[in-house]
C-alpha cells in the first residue's frame, strides 16, 4: 500500500511496537522477572523499549535488506523479556531465539524508519 493510507498504517504499526511490552517502567520490573513481550522485528532486531527505558541489541540481526533474519516473525516476534539488571535485558521465544539488550540513554525513538 502506498500514499497516505500506507503511511497511516505504518505509523499505527510503529506506535503499537513502541507500546507493546511497555506495561511497566523498567525500574518497576523486578530484576530477574520475565514478562510477555512482542519484539518489533520489521526492520531487523535492533532495539526494544521496556517501559520508559530504551535498549539496543548487543548484536543487531537482519537479513541484510532491513528485515528480520529467516525464522523470525515479521513485524513482531512473540516471546518473553527478562530484565537481568537495570541495564541488561534478554529476549527469548519458543523458537529458541535469544537476544541480549543493553540500556542506552534515549528518551524517544530517533532512528530512521526502514522501508
Amino acid at each position: 500500500m502506498t500514499g497516505r493510507a500506507g503511511k497511516i498504517i505504518l505509523a499505527l504499526t510503529l506506535a503499537a511496537g513502541v507500546l507493546t511490552g511497555c506495561t511497566q517502567a523498567a525500574g518497576d520490573v523486578n530484576t530477574g522477572r520475565t514478562i510477555p513481550f512482542d519484539l518489533y522485528t520489521h526492520c531487523g532486531i535492533k532495539e526494544a523499549w521496556i517501559g520508559s527505558t530504551y535498549f539496543e541489541a548487543e548484536a543487531q540481526l537482519s537479513d541484510g535488506s532491513g528485515n528480520p533474519p529467516e525464522g523470525w516473525d515479521n513485524p513482531f516476534q512473540r516471546g518473553t523479556m527478562t530484565l537481568a539488571s537495570e541495564t541488561e535485558a534478554v529476549f527469548t521465544d519458543d523458537a529458541g531465539h535469544e537476544v541480549k539488550f543493553r540500556a542506552q540513554p534515549r528518551t524517544s525513538p530517533s532512528k530512521p524508519l526502514c522501508a
